[in-house]
């Protein structure tokens, strides 16, 4: 039996992949081109094609592009990670961004203490604090307080502190 439809030069990938004939108003054909089955076969296994047909049907034609390239990419992301999908994903970039905000804050703290630091004529001890040494500064450790909270409070409890600023094993400072 002949269909009184014209032939199309080359089938769609959909088409192609659902083993029929690509019809020339054909809804996935300029979207899922010949040349790459790949990317519907990973849409169809994940949504399915009547699915695809039913989303594409309820976005405007100007946005069906951006929908279709948004389809590929979250069965690409799903088919890579069932579990969590796209969610995962962005978790993931979410962490990142934290992450290279604080590095960011932590730079841009670098950049304002040394744009900030006076020239080496300076003889305040306390301007010598560098932020990169995770020491606690000199002024701080090698100063002793008399009369001050640390004695009364020292002399009241079997609180003492060592060198290092550490207060008990734990080296919490100054909560048990």
């Amino acid at each position: 039996m002949k269909s009184n439809e014209p032939r199309s030069s080359s089938s769609c990938a959909a088409c192609k992949f659902l083993k029929r004939r690509c019809t020339p108003n054909c809804q996935f054909a300029s979207y899922f081109r010949s040349d790459e089955p790949k990317k519907f076969a990973n849409v169809h296994k994940v949504f399915g094609a009547s699915n695809v047909i039913k989303i594409l049907n309820e976005v405007p034609q100007d946005q069906r592009e951006d929908t279709v390239n948004s389809l590929v990419y979250e069965a690409e992301v799903r088919l890579m990670d069932p579990v969590y999908g796209c969610i995962g994903t962005i978790a993931s970039l979410q962490r990142k961004m934290v992450e290279l905000q604080n590095d960011l804050m932590v730079t841009r703290a670098h950049l304002s203490y040394y744009e900030a630091k006076p020239s080496t004529t300076a003889s305040c001890s306390f301007l010598g604090y560098d932020p990169l040494n995770v020491s606690m500064p000199s002024i701080f450790v090698d100063t002793s307080v008399s009369g001050g909270f640390l004695d009364s409070f020292s002399l009241n409890s079997s609180f003492a502190m060592d060198q290092s600023g550490s207060t008990n094993e734990f080296g919490q400072f100054p909560f048990p």
